[in-house]
């Protein structure tokens, strides 16, 4: 997995701030944010001279006071926060399916965005091009510029994130190679691997004091000195993950659109955007070793020289003969079905959506008889020939009773199913084709 942490610090502050730009009212000098002096709250964030004077996140609004009695206390809008970072979350999901960020501003990972960046680079480009495609999208949502930075872990991630620098005019997401990772935070002060204090006191007695001398340790030994801890500081050390990242949409739905500039007539043309969106998807689902079972195809037609009535949407619901998250099989029936029925007039947007996601499950492959799964690809086969000829034209057989007299009582024809399912603007339309044709008989069993 690779993943991308955006991390806006005093993200809190800097919201105030620009809430207050208009006025022109947001004071100058130690400031506090949480609420006034006499209320019961905690400090949410600090200015940098505010810091100085000994006052941190989480204290107590009382004691901030007494240690900065000339510090400007302001009163937090928790709506307006978390209104702010959804807004960048959903900007987020048109990028990627794999979205995360804690929206309220008393969390204390609030700032801090995850990205999961697998195979976007068919839909994006590279890395250093997504990022800046992602920069452009949130400059007008959230002030000023994040520290970025890509790894496989999401601690790795973080850390790069954090080590990215601190410049308002810096974007240059720092990028840790794959399985680099235990490379990257080796020279790294030990005192990373946990907020417990306890814990980092007792690395320094021990004289752990870089990350790479964590990671030289056995685990056994790491347990046996600080119990469960012990286990996750050895993970961290050595790349491993230990916080698996839950997306902040839910995983069962996976959608991605891409618009067309110009509009693209040409049915090969359109299939080379469709594998494209196919293929990120299909990582996505690989990444989270799940598959689906329908995909959702929505086209946007550019109806400016088409002919009079035609719609400016065509929605194709295909239904998959099994879960999978082959790329190559998706892209294959959608097409099928685009071939069958091409768009009316050039298409200028493509949104493919992955539903009825569900965990990938294994098969258990015989060690003496091969071709296990025969009836699985036979499934796909009889799928797009249905599409191709039409679902009355293709029949399969499944025995019935082989112990039958009569051979005909012995099987029964069955209707294959091509999952096919078109919409123009609100009208749904058959896919079936009527006529004489060619008929294709299968097997199951």
């Amino acid at each position: 997995m690779r993943l991308l942490h955006l991390y806006w610090p005093h993200l809190p502050l800097r919201l105030a701030r620009r809430r207050s730009a208009a006025s022109g009212s947001f004071p100058l000098g130690p400031i506090v944010l949480g609420g006034q002096p006499w209320d019961a709250g905690i400090v949410l964030d600090v200015s940098p001279s505010a810091r100085e004077m000994g006052i941190r996140r989480g204290m107590a609004l009382g004691s901030a006071h007494r240690l900065a009695p000339e510090a400007a206390f302001l009163d937090p809008e928790p709506d307006a926060d978390r209104e702010a970072v959804e807004a960048a979350l959903e900007r987020l999901a048109e990028f990627s399916p794999g979205v995360a960020g804690a929206p309220h501003s008393t969390d204390p990972t609030f700032g801090l965005l995850e990205v999961q960046v697998d195979g976007l680079e068919r839909l994006w480009g590279d890395e250093p091009v997504l990022v800046e495609r992602i920069r452009e999208a949130l400059a007008p949502i959230l002030p000023g510029p994040p520290r970025a930075g890509i790894a496989g872990t999401r601690f790795a991630a973080t850390i790069a994130a954090a080590l990215a620098g601190a410049g308002e005019a810096t974007w240059d997401a720092r990028s840790i190679p794959p399985d680099g990772e235990a490379a990257f935070l080796a020279p790294l002060p030990a005192g990373l691997l946990t907020p417990d204090r306890e814990a980092r006191g007792r690395l320094a007695r021990f004289g752990l004091r870089r990350i790479g001398m964590v990671a030289a340790l056995p685990r056994s030994a790491l347990v046996a000195r600080f119990g469960p801890e012990g286990e996750r500081l050895h993970a961290r050390a050595v790349g491993e993950e230990t916080d698996p990242f839950r997306p902040h949409r839910a995983p069962e739905r996976l959608a991605l659109a891409l618009p067309l500039d110009p509009a693209i007539a040409e049915l090969e043309s359109l299939r080379f955007v469709l594998r494209r969106l196919v293929a990120a998807l299909a990582d996505q689902l690989l990444a989270r070793g799940a598959a689906t079972s329908r995909a959702h195809l929505r086209l946007g037609l550019d109806i400016a020289f088409a002919a009079r009535g035609t719609p400016s949407v065509v929605v194709i619901e295909q239904r998959l003969p099994e879960p999978t998250a082959e790329a190559e099989a998706i892209e294959r029936l959608l097409f099928a079905r685009l071939e069958r029925e091409p768009p009316a007039a050039p298409v200028d947007r493509l949104e493919l959506e992955l539903l009825d996601v569900v965990p990938a499950s294994g098969q258990q492959l015989s060690l003496f008889v091969p071709q296990t799964a025969r009836a699985a690809r036979l499934g796909w086969q009889l799928a797009r020939l249905a599409l191709t000829y039409g679902e009355d034209r293709i029949r399969r057989v499944e025995l019935a009773d082989p112990e039958a007299p009569l051979p005909e009582a012995r099987g029964r024809w069955l209707a294959v199913e091509s999952g096919a399912h078109m919409a123009s603007g609100a009208h749904m339309a058959s896919g079936a084709r009527v006529g004489p044709g060619p008929r294709v008989v299968g097997s199951d069993r």
